[in-house]
């Protein structure tokens, strides 16, 4: 019985991960302190999954967050 118990590739889906790297991008411009936790907490659930860019949308979303909070600072008037 040739092929028995072979399998193929693992296909991984990296839905957590986009959507992880698209809350940074969105926290950069718009509520970066919640987007930018949605999107570190997004990250790390794909990294745990197993998805290859879960680590990278975790950091890229903290990014975001911290890039958002300080153009919110800078450019808030006083």
């Amino acid at each position: 019985m040739q092929g028995a118990g072979v399998r193929g590739p693992k296909v991984v889906d990296q839905v957590a991960s986009v959507i992880g790297c698209v809350c940074g991008a969105v926290a950069v411009l718009y509520l970066p302190v919640l987007f930018g936790l949605a999107g570190v907490v997004l990250g790390v659930v794909g990294h745990v999954r197993g998805e290859p860019l879960g680590r990278w949308a975790a950091i890229a979303a903290g990014a975001g967050m911290l890039l958002g909070t300080l153009l919110s600072i800078l450019l808030t008037p006083r």
